[in-house]
């Protein structure tokens, strides 16, 4: 081979290299813009406040997903109803994109809205339910309301094909809801959804949570579960703080590896002499 053919095989060869590390760049920088959209969406259509009433501690915490734009689909959401009671939600929009993201929207402001017609959380699902039909997507949800009631610690649940929540007592006892629940929001038309009442009474907890938290590569739903079980019954006993264990909760969310948003929405009652 001839000096000359050598160096125009090395021009050729620096000259792919440029070209794969130019496309390195603009793919990584697509990855970042996709993040910093993950962020604005998050920030933009999920509740900036929570509702503050003595004796009930509420603590959320959102971790959008780790991996390219598998973002928009999950929320919480949390707010105060015409009566005094305590309206809160947590779902899970089917797909990850900015259509999943506008229809989470969709489905979060609904249930606000809805919720001047009706607090009675299987009615509200169902009107819900019947609202997206309407609309006429592709897409559905899975989701949970709670109405809280703060002077008794009653709560009422009504689950839309979501994951059971997770309670906790001071007393050292905790597990998983049981509740029977109804089909996703936005596949079935005049579908019901049975109300679940429970008491939360001072120094229990309630998790409520989406599947990126227990749910992953590296993990099975079931063993994710069991981890925010344990969490809680710790943290009931030992008193701690609703916002500690909501990031107790999240930071477990690592360790399965998840590919999809995770969020966890925390309520716990003090007592009714207790100050926000």
């Amino acid at each position: 081979m001839s000096p000359t053919a050598s160096t125009d095989d090395g021009d050729e060869l620096l000259a792919r290299l440029g070209a794969l590390t130019a496309q390195a760049r603009a793919l990584a920088e697509v990855q970042r813009s996709r993040m910093e959209l993950a962020v604005a969406l998050q920030r933009g259509m999920l509740p900036r406040d929570l509702p503050v009433v003595g004796g009930v501690r509420l603590a959320v915490r959102y971790a959008p997903a780790y991996q390219g734009l598998n973002v928009g689909g999950d929320w919480y959401d949390a707010f105060t109803m015409s009566d005094g009671r305590i309206g809160l939600s947590i779902g899970d929009v089917q797909g990850h994109n900015v259509e999943a993201a506008a229809f989470m929207g969709q489905v979060r402001v609904g249930l606000r809205a809805l919720a001047s017609v009706t607090g009675e959380p299987g009615e509200l699902l169902a009107m819900t339910n019947d609202l997206l039909l309407s609309l006429g997507s592709d897409l559905f949800a899975t989701c949970t309301f709670l109405r809280l009631d703060p002077a008794s610690g009653v709560i009422e649940s009504a689950r839309a094909g979501h994951l059971p929540c997770v309670w906790a007592t001071a007393d050292g006892w905790s597990g998983v809801t049981r509740d029977e629940g109804g089909p996703p929001l936005g596949i079935q038309p005049e579908s019901a959804y049975p109300v679940t009442r429970y008491r939360l009474d001072t120094g229990s907890l309630f998790v409520m949570l989406t599947d990126g938290v227990v749910e992953g590569p590296s993990m099975r739903l079931d063993e994710g579960m069991d981890h925010v079980v344990r969490l809680a019954g710790i943290a009931a006993v030992a008193r701690l703080d609703a916002n500690a264990l909501a990031a107790a909760v999240i930071k477990g969310a690592e360790q399965v590896g998840h590919d999809d948003d995770a969020a966890v929405l925390v309520i716990s009652r003090d007592g009714p002499d207790a100050q926000p």
